[in-house]
């Protein structure tokens, strides 16, 4: 899909009239609305919409640092959730310790939209490694600028929680999982998350799924094992309130050995 989209005068106007009624359904203020539907966000949705990848946006589901998730029906009338990575007010400096030093992105252009679109296509790649060594995560659709289509997690009318907002019935099974997930992502797909807490774990079917893979590292990447030793003590800084008692130096020993 190309990323070059030339549009006249009036092709905007009819864009615009045509996107204003999706952007009203999402039900986000006009502030909101004008951070993430930008010009160029626009035209990307429309493509999207023009390529038969989307038909509607729906309802938002979360908003991060760095961008905001929707829900979407496909002309399949098929759920997903739709990924808007903002391109003017996202937290910049934030992104570029991830961006820099990752050997994929050595060749991109320094720019703050530059960033932001190869950005978007690190969590699409990110996503796709998991996805094939079978770790729990939103299954990729589609990255197109600053926009990521993906698997939606969740209820008709309700999205999957985070895990911060559950109970969770059997937390040494979901503990003993997301551990094996880290080390199977180090091992097995040369990634770190990077970020990964309570925040960025979906409760789905009584099943952990990891996601905000856009910060997600290559073991190559100079920082790749302070991020990994920080994820690991996330993970059991948060089970501790269940009981759950671990050696985050241990468990780093051995996802690095």
């Amino acid at each position: 899909m190309s990323s070059d989209i030339f549009l006249n005068d009036k092709q905007l106007k009819t864009l615009d009239k045509k996107l204003q009624s999706i952007i009203r359904k999402t039900g986000l203020d006009r502030k909101t609305q004008a951070e993430v539907f930008d010009k160029k966000t626009l035209l990307t949705i429309e493509k999207l919409i023009s390529n038969r990848v989307l038909d509607i946006i729906d309802f938002p589901i979360s908003t991060g640092k760095e961008g905001n998730v929707f829900r979407g029906v496909t002309t399949e009338n098929k759920l997903v959730a739709v990924k808007i990575y903002r391109i003017s007010t996202s937290t910049f400096k934030h992104i570029t310790q991830y961006i820099f030093g990752d050997p994929r992105f050595k060749s991109i252009h320094k720019t703050r939209q530059n960033i932001i679109y190869a950005w978007t296509k690190k969590e699409f790649k990110n996503l796709e490694r998991l996805n094939k060594i079978g770790v729990k995560a939103p299954k990729p659709i589609i990255s197109y600028n600053n926009v990521l289509v993906m698997q939606y997690l969740g209820e008709k009318n309700k999205s999957a929680p985070m895990l911060k907002d559950v109970k969770i019935e059997n937390p040494e099974e979901i503990y003993e999982s997301l551990i094996g997930s880290i080390k199977k992502m180090y091992q097995k797909a040369d990634l770190v998350h990077g970020d990964i807490s309570e925040y960025n774990i979906l409760y789905y079917r009584s099943k952990p799924y990891i996601i905000d893979l856009g910060q997600g590292v290559l073991n190559k990447h100079p920082n790749a094992q302070e991020f990994l030793k920080r994820d690991i003590n996330n993970l059991v800084r948060y089970f501790k309130k269940y009981g759950i008692k671990a050696n985050v130096e241990k468990i780093f020993d051995n996802i690095i050995k």
